[in-house]
């Protein structure tokens, strides 16, 4: 059947060469619930997609996100919005984001979704792959350590390629609070959580600075239970509450992961060899020597993590970040694949 609306767009357009379509900038976000619109809304409103593909299992909300979505594209650089519950959309993807999985309840560990959402992942992963063979995956449903592993396995992409949102956000949160009691801009605070996106994460107080001042050699204590001014409590501790605490006030997180992963697409698309604590497959670093997905301090470009920064962590840190280890290597044990 004749498109009724070809004449008027002859009448409109001379055809010089016929239109091809371009993705060398496409993302895929997989789960359109509230973390996966944030992660689109913000890599859209800072333009650094040319085409947004949106993917999940209910329709009729997948066709509603990428109308609102669409509706506001004569306010931004030029992209594409598109949406489907059949995963041949996604094809030529640079990068698939996956938010997809069981939601967190309130006063749920991370740890305690794992085997539910492996399950959909099985769903996800190998379809991704198979319209995306090069693509980089980043992983954001929790708990996104296991599942940064998981979709490694499943997938049969190389350790650079499969990566975890993993402690980014938990950096920022840090960096935030540290701010707030140095009262200065966050940005001038430099700090790393690693380890677990979870309870069991790691502060590295020995690192923390501002300016090049190093607060360990201020405070010797900082961090530790000798401490009397509480850092550790007063930080760290609200650092890994905060989900929690959001999640009870408003029932879900969504904003700051959402600018958190699109930091993120910016550092692959522009190839900018930024630092990010990214949950990684951490065999061979610190003394650990099991496949277990860990974050630590990554660079990363276009073609996935291409180097782990060596930090130089107090013995009390790399023995914290091997407990770290040593319990989600259980729950990975515990998996079935």
């Amino acid at each position: 059947m004749a498109d009724p609306m070809a004449t008027t767009i002859k009448e409109v357009f001379s055809e010089v060469s016929p239109i091809v379509e371009t993705s060398h900038a496409k993302v895929t976000v997989v789960g359109v619930g509230q973390v996966g619109m944030a992660c689109a809304y913000s890599i859209l409103q800072q333009n650094l997609a040319n085409e947004i593909c949106l993917v999940d299992v209910v329709a009729d909300k997948l066709k509603g996100e990428m109308m609102d979505l669409q509706h506001g594209l004569a306010f931004t650089r030029h992209c594409v919005v598109k949406a489907d519950t059949d995963y041949s959309i996604t094809a030529g993807s640079k990068l698939c984001v996956i938010t997809a999985g069981a939601r967190q309840r309130e006063g749920e560990t991370r740890l305690s979704l794992v085997q539910r959402n492996v399950e959909i992942f099985k769903g996800i992963v190998p379809k991704l792959v198979q319209y995306s063979p090069d693509t980089l995956i980043l992983v954001v449903s929790n708990p996104v350590d296991v599942l940064t592993y998981v979709t490694w396995k499943l997938s049969g992409l190389p350790r650079e390629r499969v990566f975890g949102s993993g402690t980014n956000l938990d950096s920022a949160r840090f960096r935030f609070l540290l701010s707030e009691k140095l009262n200065i801009a966050p940005s001038s605070c430099h700090g790393w959580i690693i380890g677990e996106h979870g309870d069991s994460s790691v502060a590295v107080w020995s690192g923390v600075n501002v300016a090049g001042v190093t607060l360990h050699d201020v405070n010797p204590n900082i961090g530790e239970k000798a401490d009397n001014e509480n850092w550790e409590a007063d930080i760290h501790q609200r650092v890994i509450d905060s989900a929690y605490e959001i999640i009870k006030l408003k029932g879900y997180t969504s904003w700051a992961i959402g600018l958190s992963v699109a930091k993120i697409v910016q550092g692959i698309f522009s190839n900018s060899r930024n630092v990010y604590a990214l949950s990684t497959n951490v065999n061979g670093f610190h003394g650990l020597t099991d496949d277990v997905y860990l974050s630590l301090p990554v660079v990363l470009g276009a073609s996935g993590i291409t180097h782990v920064v060596k930090q130089n962590l107090a013995s009390h840190e790399v023995e914290k970040l091997h407990k770290s280890s040593r319990a989600l290597l259980e729950v990975q044990n515990g998996l079935t694949m």
